[in-house]
């Protein structure tokens, strides 16, 4: 999947969690994008059955998107508290680092960092 798609729904996940529902215009608020990128976006997950629309132009995501958008939203807080930890970098910097690298880093990666992070908690 798309990257760009990627970051729409785990968009979609935080708001929704935040507000209870999401539309289109808040995607668009939140992410700083045009009103007609954003609707082509949902429009191309909604064809790939991430996400539905209900009767009040609401987005809701399907079992499908909802476990993408779960991992990559897993990828992106572990990956932040591991560069946190590590890097001794700013949180801005930090956070737009791991929002790309949770889009590309390998599965073998990413499960050392989360164990890694996870031993370091405790």
């Amino acid at each position: 999947m798309y990257e760009s798609r990627e970051n729409y729904l785990e968009t979609i996940l935080i708001l929704s969690q935040k507000n209870g529902s999401v539309r289109s215009i808040d995607i668009a608020r939140e992410l700083n994008f045009s009103k007609p990128s954003v609707s082509r976006a949902m429009r191309l997950l909604r064809e790939s059955g991430h996400i539905i629309t209900d009767e009040n132009g609401g987005i809701v995501l399907t079992e499908l998107g909802l476990k993408k958008a779960k991992s990559v939203l897993e990828r992106h807080q572990i990956l932040t508290e591991f560069l946190m930890k590590t890097t001794g970098v700013s949180e801005g910097i930090v956070e737009k680092d791991a929002c790309r690298m949770e889009h590309i880093v390998s599965e073998e990666v990413f499960e050392g960092i989360k164990k890694f992070v996870k031993n370091k908690s405790q």
